[in-house]
């Protein structure tokens, strides 16, 4: 079985912008929906794309401007969003 890659920019730009919490974020629900055997989760020093960060891929799409709810989005449409819901209570 081939693992899902989540590739999470962490270049300067892209952190400041948001990737340091996007990063926990992603690990949380990783974390929560149990699909640590599923999933590739790496750094990368620059998506080169800068002006459109912050950058995560996965499984080889390039999301841009990526915002927390944006993230828990595109998670859920990509796997199953079995934690959502407990992800948001938690965050208040």
């Amino acid at each position: 079985m081939k693992r899902s890659e989540i590739i999470i920019c962490m270049g300067s730009s892209c952190y400041v912008r948001g990737n340091e919490e996007n990063l926990k974020l992603i690990e949380d629900y990783i974390e929560k929906n149990q699909l640590e055997a599923e999933i590739h989760l790496c750094g990368s020093n620059c998506a080169r794309q800068c002006a459109e960060g912050p950058n995560i891929t996965i499984n080889g799409v390039l999301h841009q401007n990526v915002k927390k709810d944006d993230l828990l989005e595109i998670l859920d449409m990509v796997y199953g969003g079995k934690a959502r819901d407990t992800m948001k209570e938690e965050r208040v």
